[in-house]
């Protein structure tokens, strides 16, 4: 580590950090990546305000820290992108049949009404589910699920319609934080409040006017509640990233979310600058009426 302070979701990471992270996987060479968050978490004594451990958000520490070159993990035992997490067992993930997009037959909104909504656990069919759909229908394919909310939403037949997911917000986003309009200091302990629609996906079977805007609306509603559980915060604020050369983000404006700028075409983990990323509006939705005042009054 140089002389600068290193801070990572709120924290402040010293090289006595890193000294027993490397004296623990020494000593465990057989831990897996959450064994070492959760060991971790339990020693920092890390929590939320409902008083769970963050072993998550470790988790996503011993990531940026592996990406810096601070340490070496052990090997992941799931991977996101485009292969299929262990949502079942192994032998029950051999048996099960790579879902049809089902076609839901053209017509309006209102034939596919109620729907309903899924939140899917690991080890659920419908989690496996989700994440096949993603993997063959979502350009990004599947994300890593570390701390993501699975939601399957079906017609009022019982037929998959959509899957959407939401997980921790960006650390640091220019133009999000601008619009909020708090201090680093507020970011940093404030960022629970905050959840990203990571992935949206309305199956291709199942195109059908309105119906985008209608679950996003939705889905939010559940979000706060299932947010809350989750992670014992509150939700005032959901963030999402739309790739402008592929989308013009119709169903989000639609649904009352607000357009605050775009990226700078640069990921997270490129310090240097070089990687050239694809540029994203930023869309934001307030969940509270005072989200922007509720935020930068955390002291």
């Amino acid at each position: 580590m140089t002389g600068k302070d290193l801070w990572i979701r709120g924290r402040r990471i010293e090289l006595t950090d890193l000294e027993q992270i490397g004296s623990w996987m020494a000593a465990h060479p057989d831990w897996s990546r959450r064994r070492l968050s959760e060991e971790l978490a339990q020693l920092w004594n890390w929590r939320t305000p409902a008083g769970q451990l963050k072993d998550i958000a470790t988790r996503d520490l011993l990531n940026r820290l592996e990406a810096r070159g601070l340490i070496a993990l052990p090997a992941r035992q799931r991977r996101g992108g485009r292969q299929m997490p262990r949502a079942l067992p192994p032998e029950a993930q051999a048996l099960l049949p790579l879902p049809v997009s089902p076609r839901l037959g053209a017509g309006s909104l209102c034939k596919l009404l109620p729907l309903s909504w899924h939140l899917a656990q690991r080890g659920d069919r419908q989690r496996a589910r989700i994440t096949a759909y993603l993997r063959e229908y979502h350009y990004l394919g599947y994300p890593d699920p570390l701390g993501q909310l699975h939601y399957l939403v079906g017609d009022r037949n019982g037929r998959d319609a959509a899957c959407l997911l939401f997980g921790p917000a960006s650390w640091k986003v220019a133009a999000r934080d601008q619009w909020i309009g708090w201090s680093d200091a507020q970011r940093q302990k404030g960022l629970g409040h905050l959840a990203n629609n990571s992935r949206f996906l309305v199956l291709p079977g199942a195109q059908t006017a309105h119906l985008a805007s209608h679950l996003l609306a939705a889905a939010v509603r559940r979000l706060s509640v299932d947010w809350q559980a989750r992670h014992g915060q509150a939700l005032w604020l959901v963030e999402t990233f739309v790739e402008r050369e592929r989308f013009a983000g119709t169903s989000y404006r639609a649904a009352n979310w607000i357009k605050v700028g775009q990226t700078q075409g640069r990921t997270r983990n490129d310090s240097e600058h070089q990687i050239q990323a694809p540029i994203k509006d930023i869309y934001l939705l307030p969940l509270v009426p005072q989200a922007r005042r509720q935020l930068c009054a955390i002291p």
